[in-house]
């Protein structure tokens, strides 16, 4: 089982025209359903409202085979207003509320079985929930593989050097590792996001993967540094697709069976040429997603074999 911890909230995609589309998003679930098309047993833990956009919220989840174990709460399902650029670039505004009662408590039995657990956005930044999070990652770190995306919100978390500090206690936690370039820009404005990730990989994961849009994404291991060309894709919105690249990544690190607490030393191990594959891979399903409105991540058949 693969899980995924974080929010879900739904995306009012407002373009040029002032025309309004609502989509089911959230850097964490979209990973989750990403993961879940690409054929791998998932679950999601996050928080949505018993209203309408929480009922879509629900039946995106349900149509698109990720569980849910955790019931709809009274509080309103979030959301975020994304400002479409003329190019398809994208900005966010949030009304989100976020807090997990009761899943620490359950954490044993709701992680049984888990060989990778992936957090990331929001969800690691905002309190009082970012506390919860913390707890079930160091929690999970003893049996699976833990990925982390910061997927930085300045809108949300305005303080940089809070964020810093909250990003490097999951970086400390995590095997692998994504953030974009704006990410890095962000957090460490004083140096150059090579010297950033570099800082990180000391930090203790196996792998620091760093995406540029356009430009194709890189990467440093303990075996060295891979980067990858983005393919070439008609852009109709960029909404989502850093959460397609974090889930076809991640898919193909299970396929390879390097998913497991057990396997820690082999992922560590992991060669450039295996790195580059997977880099490639990752960016042909985010090449997809902003081929497509909205956080619409491919299927396994969609993007073929990653081998």
């Amino acid at each position: 089982m693969l899980t995924i911890i974080g929010e879900t909230l739904v995306d009012e995609v407002v373009s040029g025209t002032a025309d309004v589309r609502a989509h089911v998003g959230g850097s964490p679930m979209n990973v989750a359903v990403g993961l879940a098309r690409l054929g791998h047993p998932t679950q999601f833990l996050g928080r949505f409202g018993n209203d309408p956009y929480g009922r879509m919220v629900h039946e995106h989840l349900r149509t698109n085979s990720v569980l849910f174990p955790m019931e709809p709460d009274s509080q309103p399902t979030g959301v975020a207003t994304a400002l479409l650029d003329p190019a398809g670039g994208a900005s966010y505004e949030f009304q989100l509320v976020w807090e997990l009662p009761g899943l620490a408590a359950n954490a044993e039995r709701i992680l049984e079985g888990t060989t990778l657990l992936h957090t990331g956005s929001i969800a690691t930044m905002l309190q009082p929930g970012a506390a919860d999070v913390l707890a079930i990652v160091e929690k999970a770190h003893t049996s699976a593989t833990v990925s982390y995306d910061p997927n930085c919100r300045p809108s949300i978390i305005k303080s940089v050097e809070y964020a810093r500090q909250q990003a490097e206690k999951f970086v400390r936690l995590a095997d692998v590792v994504k953030a974009s370039d704006e990410d890095l820009e962000w957090l460490y404005p004083h140096r150059p996001a090579e010297d950033s990730a570099a800082a990180w990989l000391e930090m203790g994961p196996a792998v620091v993967v760093v995406t540029r849009g356009s430009r194709g994404p890189w990467a440093v291991s303990a075996a060295g540094w891979t980067e990858v060309a983005a393919p070439v894709a008609s852009v109709v919105d960029t909404v989502g697709a850093g959460d397609s690249f974090m889930a076809a990544m991640l898919g193909t690190l299970v396929d390879l069976e390097l998913d497991g607490a057990q396997r820690r030393n082999e992922l560590q191990r992991m060669t450039v040429q295996q790195l580059e594959g997977i880099l490639a891979y990752a960016a042909r399903a985010a090449a997809v997603t902003v081929s497509r409105a909205g956080a619409n991540p491919p299927t396994r058949s969609e993007l073929g074999e990653h081998r």
